[in-house]
């Protein structure tokens, strides 16, 4: 490939390496120069172009990246037609990422006009999640290079997706004086999160007394009935003749990890009893952050069987404490322009503890039509892509409120616990889209207008933004945050909102101005009446 300045007389048939504006028009990057461009160009006085002219032997850039990702083992991924020399790989289900590093080494070292980049080995995925990419670096390589790094690729397996098995779990908490029940009851439903991409529940809990043979009752039983068993220790395990290694002995079992060099997680602990994995779950493991917990569980869910060999092997990048959320939006050049969707999650589900009485506000009456159907026809109007109201308290009441309108009502069972529950529910509903609106059902003010100006800011901004409403300046709500940050949102807990994850997020925020709406929510009786609003029921 002959590559640089090229007169426009003699550049037909060429590549052009940077685009090429005229006066009326424009030729984009990767163009191949015709007859009739170079006519259109002389006329605009363009009299060179920067290009790339292909020798004999030499391929395009797409052709290359073709060639060499068909050597690519299809397993549990798919890959997305080349443009631009690259191709995209995305999982096809959930599961859990595996990379021959040596292999995508040597890929790479052939030259640098082939590249291969991957997440990382053993990473979770969630279906549709890109996990590879093949980008050819010039506009055109010799065939022949391109032939060597195919041959490479079809040696072996460079990456694969291992889906992840449904497994049924059954969950043991041992209790001392100094545990909370609340601390229990949140580490199930922490635990539960972290199984449901698998596809797996917890089928029973049971609580018991920190003794080693009370324990061991319970693995031995639950490990008869279910394919996983997870023990959370009132105390963390210190010694291998601790309390759980000590269990798990006891029920029959053997012990594979007691310890292992990740921070947060050096306490796990891990046994069969048979074929069934036991995990003693490390104190850390009672908080949504990463920790050496996940890495066992999920190659587990994958099917593995870990013993402390891999866990010694987990030091170099086993510190995770304090890992600041890091999205990491990418580029998706090998798609058609993509007009992002986004979904309106309507929290409906409050108990209004703030009105006094027995009257909920959301049923209160604007112009003779309850607050909640108001404020959902609002979010239908917006052009959104699927609305969905999650209810709670009075959840019949409000729903029928919502009668004949095209949403989804979702019923939060933990509504008791703040608004963080509502918003996983929103999120996990709507979590295909490319951003979900936080949207309060009880705002009054804000408009489908409101609504529809907040989600043209979200798309003009390619989808990976956030777009929040202020009033003169002042942030307020509704809020539009991107898929990036739906992990941590799914995270959340206890009555707030989203707000310490948009500070730390790294992302642009856009401020959209909608005027008083961003703040009038109406929490009392003294507000919904000087909104204009009637309390019925």
């Amino acid at each position: 490939m002959i590559f640089g300045a090229v007169p426009v007389a003699e550049a037909k048939a060429c590549v052009l390496a940077h685009s090429v504006m005229f006066e009326g028009g424009r030729l984009p990057k990767g163009h191949v120069v015709t007859e009739a461009d170079i006519v259109t160009l002389a006329a605009a006085r363009v009299e060179t172009v920067i290009a790339a002219r292909l020798e004999p032997g030499d391929i395009g850039e797409d052709e290359a990246a073709s060639l060499v990702a068909e050597a690519l083992k299809a397993e549990g991924f798919s890959a997305s037609p080349a443009a631009t020399g690259r191709v995209n790989f995305h999982a096809e289900a959930n599961g859990l990422f595996r990379a021959d590093r040596a292999l995508v080494d040597a890929f790479n070292a052939i030259h640098p006009a082939l590249t291969l980049a991957t997440l990382a080995d053993r990473a979770p995925v969630r279906k549709g999640d890109l996990v590879a990419t093949i980008k050819i670096i010039p506009l055109a390589v010799a065939a022949d290079l391109a032939e060597r790094g195919r041959a490479l690729l079809a040696s072996g397996s460079a990456f694969s997706v291992t889906p992840f098995r449904s497994l049924t779990a059954g969950l043991i908490a041992t209790m001392l004086p100094s545990l909370k029940p609340s601390v229990m009851d949140k580490t199930r439903r922490l635990t539960d999160d972290r199984l449901r991409p698998s596809g797996s529940r917890i089928a029973e809990e049971t609580r018991c007394s920190h003794d080693a043979k009370a324990v061991a009752g319970h693995i031995a039983d639950f490990a008869s009935r279910y394919s996983l068993v997870i023990v959370f220790g009132a105390s963390a395990m210190t010694d291998e003749d601790d309390v759980i290694p000590a269990a798990i002995r006891l029920a029959g079992g053997e012990l594979a990890i007691a310890g292992m060099p990740v921070d947060p997680g050096n306490l796990l602990v891990l046994g069969y009893v048979g074929n069934v994995p036991v995990i003693g779950a490390p104190g850390c493991a009672r908080s949504p952050k990463e920790n050496g917990f996940d890495w066992i569980l999920n190659r587990i869910l994958a099917g593995e069987r870990p013993h402390q060999a891999d866990a010694a092997a987990l030091g170099v990048g086993g510190l995770l404490m304090e890992i600041p959320l890091r999205p990491l939006p990418r580029e998706k050049a090998t798609e058609e322009p993509h007009r992002p969707t986004v979904g309106i999650a309507v929290l409906a589900a409050g108990r209004a503890s703030r009105m006094g009485g027995e009257k909920h506000k959301l049923l209160a009456e604007f112009s003779g039509e309850p607050l909640v159907r108001r404020s959902v026809e609002a979010a239908l109007g917006s052009g959104a892509e699927k609305v969905a109201v999650m209810t709670g308290h009075r959840a019949e009441e409000v729903e029928q409120a919502l009668d004949g309108l095209d949403v989804e009502a979702l019923r939060n069972p933990d509504f008791a616990s703040g608004m963080a529950s509502s918003i996983r529910v929103g999120v996990e509903a709507l979590r295909e889209m490319d951003g979900v609106v936080i949207a309060l059902a009880d705002m009054p003010g804000v408009t489908s207008s409101d609504y529809s100006k907040l989600i043209e800011a979200f798309r003009s901004e390619g989808g990976i933004a956030i777009v929040r409403a202020v009033s003169a300046g002042k942030r307020g709500n509704p809020v539009i945050l991107p898929k990036t940050l739906y992990p941590a949102l799914l995270r959340l807990e206890g009555d707030v909102g989203a707000r310490h994850i948009i500070e730390k997020s790294g992302l642009p925020v856009i401020d959209v101005e909608i005027g008083e709406a961003a703040h009038l929510d109406v929490d009392t009786i003294e507000a919904i009446e000087a909104a204009g609003g009637v309390l019925k029921g």
